[in-house]
């Protein structure tokens, strides 16, 4: 907000009538009128700010012109300070010549001056002085967003790399192990051991690309929670076992403080989970080894207070407002290159509001330990369901058709369902999932979009054109995941959409399931 005395007007009065009488005719405009005892005083207020200047004549000698203009020479791009100079009547003077030439944007004004001469000149230049003020806040808006854009670009080099970096720490030890594998043939020992690396390795990446296309999801809109009653002790627990390996590999001690009654929520447990998996990570990521990590949970009123608190390396005051920003990490040195891609607290904390609570960060300095507390509403008409573990049930005995170019993916994909149960046959192009069809009679195909030769979009066609095939499962498995491919393939006839890597979970409870009419087409989510 601009400060009132941009818009007075700095009056060198030569008598304290001369003050008053001005006073009075330019009440009726609202003009803050500041009368000046000396052209000291106008100099010293010009400094504090101003709208325009009248000053008589006389008042504008030599000395005091010089002064006047090693002011304006000083001013800002923007500024054009208007000066109203009283001349003398009927003279055509050195000094309002000189004033002229020296102060620029110059008014004369011949005494004695008429009221509305006066008010009208007074207005003009006030009004000229307020254009000038919205140059200044356009061009303080440019830079503030020319600032943040630079800021933005910086943050995103900094993504870039980080994401480089972590994308090839775990390719590096999945293409050794597959080496390993290749010259240590038939040796048990090490494929069991080098099959536990590959494991972790793509579980890390697959986790990385998910968090991107969480993000993508939350800013567009398409993340949806299932709420229903949540014990929150339920919750910290499962978010626990998804963090310990980075807890227990850092050597941390941890504690956890749970109230003795349960503490109920109306959230989605997934996705809860995924908060405080997230937070805890976070602590364990930025302790140094041997550290300690505390949760409590409390109730406070009708709110559920979580807290995750460490004694790592901290956070400086101007972080704690930042440290939610997408591509915002605390520290990308080295020492902490497995950071992560610096959006795990900007999921956190759009999960957070999307269940109606909040998240603060807190912390007393640098290497002082962080505190990461998420403030939930409790719900109190219900108690919660029950949370027992998903019962693993078998395969079913489906008849599966695996139709993707890329053969590895389709060959491996064929192979694991074949040792899970279900009976498998593989095609890399449209046209021999076309010509498999009657030979082979799948009840449920698992069909790629990008294929080179026809697209899994005109396979579905084809296949729903067929009534032989009308009953057939067309599940789509894809790399594509936008809400424009899924609306797409519930066009094309796909009864399900499922975005790669495909989880074996999600396709079992998919083939029990069975047929769901189009309407009900809906992208895989993770669970």
């Amino acid at each position: 907000m601009s400060d009132p005395r941009d818009r007075r007007l700095l009056f060198l009065a030569p008598t304290d009538r001369d003050a008053a009488t001005t006073q009075a005719m330019l009440a009726p405009l609202g003009v803050d009128i500041h009368v000046c005892r000396g052209f000291a005083d106008v100099l010293a207020e010009l400094r504090a700010g101003a709208g325009a200047v009248l000053l008589p004549e006389e008042a504008a000698t030599n000395v005091q012109i010089d002064a006047f203009e090693s002011y304006l020479r000083a001013q800002p791009p923007w500024s054009d300070l208007p000066i109203l100079l009283l001349t003398r009547h009927g003279a055509d003077s050195e000094q309002a010549n000189q004033a002229v030439r020296a102060l620029g944007n110059v008014t004369l004004l011949e005494r004695p001056v008429r009221v509305a001469t006066l008010l009208s000149a007074v207005r003009t230049a006030l009004r000229a002085r307020e254009r000038q003020y919205q140059i200044r806040e356009h061009l303080a808006e440019r830079q503030r967003t020319e600032l943040s854009l630079r800021l933005a670009d910086q943050r995103k080099d900094e993504f870039l790399a980080t994401l480089g970096h972590e994308l090839r720490n775990p390719l590096a030890p999945l293409l050794a192990a597959l080496q390993l594998l290749k010259t240590a043939a038939g040796n048990e020992a090490v494929t069991a051991r080098v099959t536990v690396v590959m494991e972790r390795q793509i579980n890390h990446l697959v986790r990385l690309v998910s968090d991107l296309l969480e993000v993508s999801r939350i800013t567009r809109g398409l993340i949806e929670v299932r709420r229903e009653p949540v014990d929150l002790a339920f919750v910290i627990h499962s978010a626990i076992d998804t963090s310990r390996p980075a807890i227990e590999a850092a050597g941390h001690v941890l504690t956890v403080e749970l109230p003795p009654a349960p503490v109920i929520v109306n959230g989605d447990q997934v996705r809860l989970t995924q908060i405080f998996a997230n937070l805890l990570t976070n602590a364990a990521k930025y302790t140094n080894s041997g550290g300690r990590i505390d949760v409590v949970v409390r109730r406070d009123a009708d709110q559920a207070v979580l807290s995750v608190r460490d004694n790592g390396i901290g956070l400086a005051a101007h972080q704690l407002s930042t440290v939610f920003d997408m591509f915002t990490q605390v520290d990308r040195s080295s020492r902490r290159a497995q950071g992560g891609l610096g959006i795990g607290l900007t999921l956190v904390r759009s999960l957070v509001a999307m269940h109606g609570g909040s998240v603060e960060a807190r912390s007393e300095g640098l290497g002082r330990g962080s505190e990461f507390v998420v403030t939930l509403p409790v719900l109190t008409e219900r108690r919660p369901v029950a949370a027992e573990p998903a019962a693993m049930t078998p395969f079913p005995a489906r008849r599966i058709l695996i139709v993707d170019d890329n053969q590895d993916a389709s060959d491996t994909l064929g192979t694991l369902l074949e040792a899970l149960g279900a009976t498998a046959r593989v095609a890399h192009t449209g046209r021999q999932a076309l010509d498999a069809l009657d030979e082979f009679s799948p009840d449920s195909v698992l069909l790629d979009i990008g294929m080179p030769d026809m697209d899994g979009y005109e396979v579905a066609r084809r296949i729903r054109g067929n009534p032989k095939h009308a009953e057939v499962l067309l599940i789509a498995l894809t790399g594509w995941g936008q809400e424009t491919d899924q609306r797409q393939a519930q066009l094309a006839g796909f009864d399900h959409h499922i975005v790669k890597p495909l989880r074996l979970e999600r396709l079992r409870e998919l083939l029990s399931t069975g047929w769901l009419p189009a309407e009900e087409l809906e992208p895989d989510r993770p669970r």
